[in-house]
């Protein structure tokens, strides 16, 4: 086969065969296609799309280059939750425990930050010793043991998405769907789970800011998925300000346990009971949403997502005492209240906006392999519908006491809100249910 003549049948819109789009990756994965033709091959599939076979080949061409984990050992349908990314979104931390406690088996891998959105890895290695390299032996140990093992995604998975995100990055085709579901459902069937539960954000502190092309990637994605014997439903849900109220790693941990000790922020808790509802219904442990709802509303109120918690961070050699005393978690030097400069109800917080602000204290990475500071972030006092007045605080920045970030972040911070003179409706948090090619509108219990 021919690298141009298939770059040029992708060009002008004609559909690749498995093999052409197998011999394209794995040529670009042993060097023998240059870096130039792949990116040409890549500017072609973001101009031209890909019909959803050529999504399930090209995405099983990215799984087929590298480790394919076998979790046949763990005992139970094996599950998994994926955002497509946001902003505050510590979901994982209280989701994944508070499903465990419910009976499910949550077998997670897991990320670091990507843009201005955090990862689940730096939040929970703010947890004192806490070990998210496990072996593939202990990660299995545990999750039979405890019910649930979160760990930091190997280099093993998926190589030719690690390569080709890379060049992805270089050549301004990230935001084509096809890629963006291929990258993200080769690492998750690679990872060796049952059913996967995708929350696909859409919003200002989204990837897919339209809603119809978050509806096109949950689609996708679920094609992709079911395509590989995987039980796949998508929510859509809305980023357009922050989730919850901490933005960061420790304070998003704090976050957390607030929220499985029942004091949790209402759109994060509300959040986890939709997601977890939908993940009990896949490996049927319940017949229904409100079936599930109730199994997860009565751990939240018997603390049993909690103890859960504290039984996976032992489990990982983790301080469990954290649950009970959050002060062991990393503490800033100073934090710094962030005055409103004008009176009024919040119209509107741009969840991007405040993700960067974070990212300037410190909170997120410039370079992959920069330094994080895990006691710095953003707490916000206010949200959307509030009635704030002028030199009220509107957040709390938990920094390191670097005048020349604070300054900076505050400047972001301060032109993510908008403020009125009359009440505001609030954001959506739920948009739609996606499952197989039907998109149903969210209709609350």
């Amino acid at each position: 086969m021919n690298p141009y003549e298939l770059i040029k049948k992708k060009r002008d819109g004609r559909e690749l065969s498995k093999r052409e789009i197998s011999f394209l990756i794995g040529g670009f994965l042993n060097s023998r296609i240059p870096d130039y033709q792949m990116a040409a091959f890549l500017m072609a599939i973001y101009f031209s799309g890909m019909s959803r076979q050529e999504s399930v080949d090209l995405t099983m061409a990215m799984v087929e280059s590298g480790e394919i984990v076998d979790l046949s050992k763990i005992k139970g349908f094996k599950l998994d939750k994926h955002s497509t990314g946001g902003v505050g979104d510590k979901t994982t931390l209280v989701l994944a425990p508070l499903v465990a406690a419910s009976g499910g088996v949550v077998a997670k891998m897991t990320g670091r930050e990507l843009g201005h959105t955090g990862g689940t890895v730096d939040k929970l290695e703010s947890i004192p010793g806490m070990k998210l390299g496990l072996p593939k032996e202990k990660f299995i140990e545990v999750a039979n043991r405890v019910g649930v093992s979160l760990i930091t995604q190997t280099a093993r998975l998926a190589p030719a998405d690690k390569q080709i995100y890379a060049l992805r990055n270089a050549t301004a085709t990230v935001d084509s769907i096809p890629l963006i579901a291929g990258s993200i459902m080769s690492k998750k069937i690679a990872a060796g789970t049952d059913g996967i539960v995708l929350d696909v954000k859409t919003g200002a502190g989204a990837f897919t800011q339209k809603y119809e092309d978050a509806v096109e990637l949950a689609k996708t994605m679920i094609h992709i998925g079911e395509g590989a014997g995987k039980k796949v439903i998508a929510l859509i849900t809305g980023m357009e300000q922050p989730l919850g109220n901490a933005i960061g790693n420790a304070v998003e941990v704090k976050e957390a346990i607030d929220a499985l000790a029942g004091s949790g922020p209402k759109d994060l808790v509300e959040l986890v009971l939709e997601l977890g509802s939908n993940m009990l219904m896949i490996s049927k442990l319940a017949s229904s949403r409100s079936a599930a709802r109730k199994i997860l509303e009565a751990n939240i109120a018997g603390k049993k997502g909690l103890k859960k918690l504290g039984e996976l961070i032992e489990a990982q050699g983790g301080n469990p005492e954290v649950i009970e005393n959050p002060d062991l978690l990393p503490q800033p030097k100073i934090k710094i209240e962030v005055k409103s400069e004008a009176s009024g109800f919040i119209e509107k917080i741009n969840a991007l906006n405040v993700g960067m602000a974070a990212k300037i204290l410190g909170a997120g990475r410039k370079k992959p392999d920069e330094f994080i500071d895990l006691s710095v972030g953003i707490v916000l006092k206010k949200k959307v519908g509030d009635r704030v007045e002028k030199g009220e605080p509107l957040a709390v920045f938990y920094s390191d006491g670097d005048k020349q970030k604070i300054d900076s972040a505050k400047v972001k911070f301060l032109s993510a809100y908008a403020i009125g003179d009359l009440p505001c409706e609030l954001p959506k948090l739920f948009y739609a249910r996606v499952f197989g090619n039907k998109v149903k509108e969210f209709s609350p219990l």
